[in-house]
């Protein structure tokens, strides 16, 4: 229902309309380029809706994410002329909007399986080539209530890789299954969304999306740094050092 806003006179009232998903989209895709250049930043657009994905290559998306993992044929022939790079999303219902459902943990591993074999199948076969996808196995409610299934797809997320040898994307950030664990409200799951960060860049994840960017910088940088520093020639010390 759109929403309204009544004026001061009896019995008379405005209706108002939502802007769309596609004037949304083409508003902040045309600010995007003129703010941040192509050359310096890539634009992401997050969208189910064919026409907004097609709107979204016109104005020059970098990247499209699609949470039902890019199912509508319609797409495709738009998709392959493009030289955008697409996030096939998975998620247990293959719907825009997720309800909460219970999903059994032992049978994660090969609905993820099944579900990207026939789908990455599908978009090479219309002409996409291999090298502009991505893998995203969701988390959080994209795989159920229960946490377990996110902790599986965590576990295993170097499998995942080695598997269908693609860029893997994931998003722990704020996830209810952190929430579920820690006990915490969505507000402060900021150190537990960090730690699967950590440890999903630690296992080759080679996108992560964040809510705090700058924590996420930051923490990778010292990793890196102590990382470097163990792999350095020891250097020897001369006596009387301190």
């Amino acid at each position: 229902m759109a929403p309204t806003s009544s004026s001061s006179a009896p019995h008379r009232a405005t209706r108002t309309r939502r802007p769309s998903a596609q004037t949304r989209s083409a508003g902040a895709s045309r600010q995007c380029s003129k703010r941040w250049p192509g050359d310096r930043f890539a634009i992401s657009v997050d969208t189910a809706q064919p026409q907004t994905q097609r709107l979204a290559l016109a104005y020059g998306a970098a990247y499209l994410n699609d949470v039902r993992g890019f199912p509508d044929p319609r797409i495709y022939e738009a998709l392959a002329a493009s030289d955008c790079r697409l996030v096939v999303i998975h998620s247990i219902e293959g719907r825009e909007i997720t309800t909460r459902v219970k999903t059994d943990p032992a049978t994660i591993w090969a609905r993820i399986d099944a579900f990207f074999a026939e789908r990455l199948a599908a978009l090479q076969a219309v002409g996409i080539a291999r090298e502009r996808l991505v893998v995203d196995p969701g988390l959080g409610f994209f795989l159920g209530i229960n946490p377990e299934p996110s902790l599986v797809v965590l576990a295993r997320v170097r499998q995942l890789k080695a598997r269908f040898g693609l860029p893997i994307l994931l998003s722990p950030s704020r996830k209810s299954f952190l929430r579920t664990l820690t006990g915490r409200e969505i507000a402060d799951v900021g150190s537990a969304s960090l730690a699967a960060e950590l440890y999903a860049a630690w296992h080759g994840v080679d996108y992560i999306r964040t809510h705090d960017v700058a924590a996420l910088h930051d923490a990778l940088t010292i990793i890196h740094a102590i990382a470097a520093a163990d792999s350095a020639p020891a250097v020897a010390r001369s006596k009387g050092d301190g």
